[in-house]
Order: structure tokens, then C-alpha cells, then sequence
């Protein structure tokens, strides 16, 4: 029986999922720029599988979920409307592409890579894909980050997924360009200190610095206030390095919510390198 043939995927994304309230709230800029995302850039393309690097998994060593059958939804957030508790995403896991993970992140120096089995879809994984792609026909496979470790090491996590494009996989990191919780509130004034991190990042990225943005926690204004903690930033380390060394990334959708949480987007088309 032959396997189906599936078209490379030639770019990565980052996607700022901000607040839970995305799910449900139907005057947020970024659920209309997630909506239309699938006939933006994948029109003519349906992936064979989605991989996703969560914020909310963290692990002190990278994980897969192996999920055979549909997965369950994850409402890993507090105090908020019952709706959206109700809410679900049964997409397919893929112990196929779990496996594919773990093997080529062992070959490429990761020397410890865990599979679990259990483990859902948490809110940074099925909000956005629930607006992207709300058929939940197409299977997903979660990554965990690793707070302990720095941009660096998630860059190079990603170097060892680029691969997995050529297979069909659409890998998405999905974080926030700024987070801080404490500086929410709801003024409709972006903090000075917002503005200049993320103005920052998109400079850097929009002109393929990647080192700067692997050093961000050094190079980036107001980096420890943007980023108090880091896992919101490390997805994105993670779809820049599996986009590949030199790629300029290319803004896609930018807002602002409760004076401080950017959604800034970003897409990072791989490099046609000539032999």
C-alpha cells in the first residue's frame, strides 16, 4: 500500500494567542486575522500534520504528546466565562509525527526526549487552531518548551524540526510577543515599554537577526518586563530556527489588548537555497 504524498510546507509561523478570551471574543482583531489565516497562506495546501510549541507545556526536557485517537481539550486558564470551558477542539493526535519529533531531535544532539501519551491539547494549542482550522480533521502533535534552558537552545530545537517540512508538517510556535500578566489592565494606551520590546522584535526579526533574537534577554529594551518569565518568546525561537539561518520573517497580523499584550504574528518562508 503506498503512502499518500504530501507538499513540503515552505514556511513556518508564529502566532501570538494572547488572552483565552480569544476563543470568544468576537471584537479581538487577532480572532479575525486567525479565521482567515488558512485562505491567506495555505490555500492551496491542506498539511499532513501540525505540530505545535506551546507556552503552556513546560518541561524541563522537550516532550511530545503521542496521542492515538482524538485528543481531549485542555481549559488551562481560571476565572473566566463557562463558555468557554465548554469549548473543544477533538482534533487527531498523530503518534506518527510524535515519533518523527523524538527521532529527528535525538539525531541532531537532543539526547532525552520523552513521549507522553496522555496529555491533551492545552489553550495555546487548540485556541488558535480551533479559528485556523475549525474542521479539527488534520492531526496535531504538541512540543513542550523548556524554561530552564534560553533562546539559543529553542533556536536550535527548531533547526532540528526543519525537516519535518519537507514532510508536510506545519509547524507552529505559539506564544505572546510581550507578556507580562501584572501589567494588564484597561487602558487603551499601549505601555511605553510594550511598544519598545515589540517595535525591537519585529525590527530584528524583519531583518533576520537571529541572533539578536536568540539573545533577546540581552540585546531587547525592557526585555525582563516584556518577558518577566520566558516561555511565551521560546516558540518563537522555535519556528525561526526551523525556518532556517538568514530567513527575514515577515509581520502578519499586529494588535494590541489591555494596554500591554501584543499579538503580534509572524510568518518565516524558508530560504530556496541553490546546490
Amino acid at each position: 500500500m503506498s503512502c499518500p504524498a504530501f507538499l513540503p510546507v515552505k514556511e513556518t509561523f508564529f502566532i501570538s494567542h494572547g488572552s483565552p478570551t480569544l476563543s470568544i471574543d468576537e471584537s479581538l482583531p487577532a480572532r479575525t486575522f486567525l479565521k482567515s489565516f488558512k485562505e491567506r497562506f495555505m490555500i492551496n495546501q491542506k498539511p499532513n500534520s501540525i505540530l505545535v510549541i506551546s507556552a503552556h507545556w513546560e518541561t524541563s526536557e522537550p516532550t511530545v504528546n503521542s496521542i492515538r485517537g482524538r485528543q481531549d481539550t485542555i481549559h488551562d486558564f481560571y476565572g473566566f466565562p463557562k463558555s468557554m470551558y465548554q469549548l473543544k477542539y477533538p482534533a487527531p493526535g498523530s503518534p506518527e509525527l510524535a515519533k518523527r519529533v523524538k527521532d529527528v531531535l535525538m539525531a541532531s544532539g537532543f539526547p532525552i526526549v520523552h513521549e507522553d501519551k496522555k496529555r491533551g491539547l492545552d489553550h495555546g494549542a487548540w485556541v488558535p487552531l480551533m479559528l485556523m482550522y475549525p474542521e479539527a480533521d488534520i492531526p496535531v502533535c504538541q512540543l513542550s518548551v523548556q524554561p530552564n534552558r534560553d533562546g539559543t537552545y529553542h533556536y536550535n530545537l527548531g533547526k532540528a524540526l526543519a525537516s519535518l517540512k519537507d514532510e508536510g508538517v506545519l509547524i507552529i510556535g505559539s506564544g505572546s510577543a510581550t507578556h507580562n500578566l501584572r501589567a494588564l489592565g484597561p487602558s487603551k494606551n499601549v505601555s511605553s515599554w510594550a511598544l519598545e520590546f515589540d517595535n525591537w522584535l519585529k525590527d530584528a526579526l524583519l531583518s533576520g537577526r537571529h541572533q539578536d533574537v536568540n539573545n533577546y534577554d540581552m540585546k531587547a529594551p525592557h526585555a525582563k518586563v516584556a518577558h518577566p518569565w520566558p516561555e511565551h518568546i521560546y516558540p518563537l525561537h522555535v519556528a525561526l530556527g526551523a525556518a532556517g539561518e538568514g530567513v527575514n520573517g515577515e509581520l502578519i497580523h499586529h494588535s494590541w489588548d489591555l494596554g500591554a499584550l501584543s499579538y503580534a504574528s509572524y510568518r518565516f518562508p524558508s530560504l530556496n537555497r541553490s546546490s
